[in-house]
């Protein structure tokens, strides 16, 4: 395969006659690489170039600063986890007359596997970029420096480089044994090889470039800070000479391992053989991601978000030996492994057709919290080296089973169920017999709002366990559990019951952030309202103030639904379905007054009158917060809850506030907090998008265990033309198009397991004779929608309203 990509790219670019540069290769294959071009405003905040073994965090002007607060100043530079190479790295020509440093790039484009900086015309008209890419599965990283002489003269300059080393441990590697010591260089003459070591780990970095420069040890004038206190610098400069109008690529390879220097070594020399192949192996599997679940809609924008999240997810996936292989919730804070981000983000993967990275995700994260735990709880936040850090919030146990559930309604996979019921039925025993002091069936604890003192009884750890247990009913049922799947059952009743009497609060028209005792809410309220005062939001204290002043006339132990912060997840009933539907379209209603041109705000007390026309750069606090913060996981739970009572536009109105922030600060991704703070890409986003997507949209719900695909499309009112290819369900792929003509609709599916079920479900208003594959068929209303079930390798189905 390898072979045949490489010889296919060498006809297309030059013709096999010719004697081919292989660097050359790939800038000729840039070309016809989709480029989104970065804003000159944000050439100083990062990007990240991904692989699932290593990654490099620097700024789009070409420089490393320091960067994140996780590890203060640390979450930047090369990355090869559980452990960092380097801090960075700086480059600069130098003539005679002029030295240029190359931390002033012009211009930066990203590609959905690699980024370009341009540095312009330097010297006497030196034109020079640097691209790279991280090979899949591959410890290092390729990075290629280009030249052309756009002058009439010949050019020579000496070219020089330097790596800020910096072997260190992750974050909490001090918990596993792992400490940092003095980093040493050597350089290798006859090889060209420099080669890093932590004096007290066997830890490496080396790094080169290829047999065609001769490399000699110097110290640039070009050097940079940074916040490592055991690094060290080490340079090297080459000359080159460039004849008018001719380009000269000058590769460098970066290499670790955390293991021994031969593997450190073979790495790098893996890379040099092997760097081109690579470039074109890995363009291979990323139009594969663009393929699957391909969308075309009359929304190109939302289009373009859609596709590059999918892309944007993989540059998330840690593969750790020893560990795991799974994706991480976000760079550069969280490049780490989270129990709630994965759970959200594996229901947009399955739907994209990531089955391999949802069952390698799930097995790392069950793994990780029965070493942890051993009682079902799911882990909430886990580094790379297995240290846990938070052994799991309250939601997060729940959302598992849901998640498994999920998983095995588009792969038809038993032994998935059988492997993991165990841990699920554990987990819902935990959940309620050490959670739930009351006996309500409402667990304590926090959930998704890590608020300090909101961990009463929460809206969202409510919603989420009465899902649990509905789904966890079904997979007892398959598994031949019947008493187990009725109780589960039982208690999923009981809970809708109580949150939509209980949770209700009717002056409010919303779901109660919590339930808990009046002397609970009075001691949360005085921050709440100093919250809101330090944010001068006016109307949230008066609000608050009214509120206080309610609940100092009723007894101390009283328990009863309280409204507080409008915490974004109230909306959590309608996510899940649960909602009774005249309270959900008042919630919803009362849901759409806390956002921005963005989205959802994450506490609403922190939205005012103007928040409509806050659609510039969010401004956070110095000291990481989410205080003020919109983001891109409550306007994706609000879009599916509205898609969840038949309202589409709403949907499509909160995705649009969405996609705004796309490219607003790194082209081709979407922060965690809307537009621009926070994480500058993040895992959960699939889940805002291709849920209410391919779910929604389109209608896709999968029931592959019994080979039936199940289709109610609930589009847009201004869509007319839609189109979905390549989605995988079990061992099924179907691609489906929706077309609507006034008051008519045309939905077309086809398959490539012709014996499976299809089961197109339409409105109740259209005609009872519709077009089956161009004939008039009778169909039988259910629950509102006239559904009819056939087969074969394409169906059609048009209907009209009278």
């Amino acid at each position: 395969m390898k072979k045949y990509t490489f010889l296919l790219a060498c006809l297309l670019a030059y013709g096999c006659g010719t004697e081919v540069n292989q660097d050359e290769l790939i800038f000729e294959d840039l070309k016809s690489q989709e480029a989104l071009k970065g804003k000159q405003e944000y050439l100083q905040s990062p990007y990240v170039t991904a692989g699932d073994r290593f990654y490099m965090v620097g700024h789009q002007d070409g420089t490393f600063p320091d960067l994140g607060w996780h590890v203060e100043g640390e979450m930047g530079g090369l990355w090869m986890h559980p452990i960092k190479l380097m801090d960075g790295f700086t480059a600069s020509l130098r003539t005679a007359e002029e030295t240029v440093c190359l931390d002033k790039a012009e211009a930066f484009y990203n590609y959905p596997f690699a980024n370009k900086h341009e540095f312009g015309a330097l010297l006497n008209d030196i034109q020079v970029d640097r691209t790279q890419f991280v090979s899949d599965g591959k410890e290092g990283i390729t990075v290629l420096f280009h030249f052309e002489n756009q002058s009439d003269q010949v050019q020579s300059f000496d070219f020089f480089f330097e790596a800020n080393v910096d072997l260190r441990p992750v974050w909490l590697g001090e918990k596993s044994g792992m400490n940092d010591g003095l980093d040493q260089v050597t350089f290798e003459a006859l090889t060209g090889t420099f080669t890093a070591k932590d004096s007290e780990n066997d830890w490496f970095a080396v790094w080169g470039s290829s047999v065609e420069f001769t490399l000699s040890e110097a110290s640039p004038s070009c050097t940079a800070q940074s916040a490592g206190e055991f690094g060290v610098k080490s340079g090297f400069s080459t000359s080159l000479t460039l004849e008018s109008g001719e380009n000269k690529v000058l590769p460098i390879f970066i290499a670790g391992s955390d293991r021994s220097e031969l593997k450190a070594l073979e790495t790098l020399a893996s890379l040099k053989a092997n760097y081109v192949e690579d470039w074109f192996d890995k363009k291979a599997r990323y139009e594969e991601l663009f393929a699957l679940s391909k969308i075309t809609i009359p929304d190109a924008a939302l289009q373009k978000a859609y596709e590059w999240t999918k892309y944007n997810t993989d540059w998330l996936i840690r593969d750790v030996p020893g560990v795991g292989r799974g994706f991480g919730a976000g760079l550069p804070d969280y490049p780490w492994w989270f129990g709630v981000d994965s759970e959200y983000t594996i229901q947009g993967l399955i739907a994209t057709g990531r089955k391999d990275l949802v069952y390698e995700t799930l097995d790392l994260l069950a793994e990780l919290s029965e070493l942890e735990n051993g009682n079902g709880r799911i882990v909430h936040e886990v580094s790379t080296n297995a240290v846990v850090f938070n052994p799991g919030n309250i939601n997060e146990t729940p959302q598992f089973a849901s998640t498994v559930w999920e998983v095995y309604r588009w792969t038809g996979d038993l032994a998935l169920l059988e492997k993991y019921f165990p841990l699920i039925e554990k987990g819902l025993n935990w959940l309620l017999e050490e959670n739930d002091q009351d006996g309500n069936l409402l667990a304590d604890g926090y959930g998704m709002m890590e608020i300090h003192g909101l961990e009463s009884e929460m809206i969202d750890v409510a919603a989420y366990s009465y899902k649990a247990f509905a789904d966890a009913a079904q997979m007892a049922e398959i598994l031949g559990k019947s008493e187990l799947a009725e109780s589960y059952q039982q208690t999923a009743d009981a809970l809708a019951e109580t949150i939509n009497t209980d949770f209700w609060v009717p002056e409010f028209g919303s779901y109660a952030d919590f339930i808990g005792t009046t002397e609970e809410a009075l001691h949360l309220i005085e921050g709440a309202i100093t919250r809101a005062d330090t944010l001068n939001k006016p109307w949230a204290v008066e609000e608050l103030r009214a509120t206080q002043a309610k609940l100092s006339t009723l007894p101390k132990d009283q328990k009863q639904g309280i409204v507080l912060y409008h915490n974004w997840v109230v909306n959590t009933p309608m996510e899940v379905g649960v909602a009774d539907p005249e309270k959900a379209k008042i919630a919803l209603e009362t849901g759409r007054k806390y956002t921005n041109p963005f989205g959802v705000f994450v506490t609403g007390i922190d939205r005012d009158e103007l928040a409509e026309n806050e659609d510039g750069t969010f401004k956070g606090s110095q000291i990481f917060s989410y205080t003020g913060a919109v983001m891109t996981l409550p306007t994706g739970v609000q879009a599916i809850g509205e898609n969840k009572y038949g309202n589409p536009d709403a949907a499509l109105d909160y995705l649009k506030r969405m996609t705004r922030s796309f490219g607003f600060a790194l082209p081709g991704s979407i922060y965690e907090v809307s537009p621009d703070y926070g994480m500058f890409t993040q895992a959960w986003n699939l889940y805002s998008y291709a849920v209410p997507i391919v779910t929604q949209f389109f209608g896709i719900q999968p029931d592959a265990a019994n080979r039936v695909i199940y289709i109610r499309p609930e589009m847009p009112s201004d869509w007319e033309e839609a189109k979905i290819e390549k989605v995988k369900i079990g061992d099924n792929e179907i691609t489906m198009t929706f077309e609507r003509d006034g008051d008519a609709i045309a939905i077309e599916i086809s398959q490539t397991a012709k014996k499976w079920g299809i089961s197109v479900e339409i409105p109740e208003d259209f005609d009872k004779k519709v077009k089956l594959l161009g004939k008039e068929v009778n169909v039988d209303t259910q629950d509102g929608y006239r559904r009819f079930l056939m087969s074969g390798a394409k169906v059609r189905v048009e209907a009209s309203r009278d």
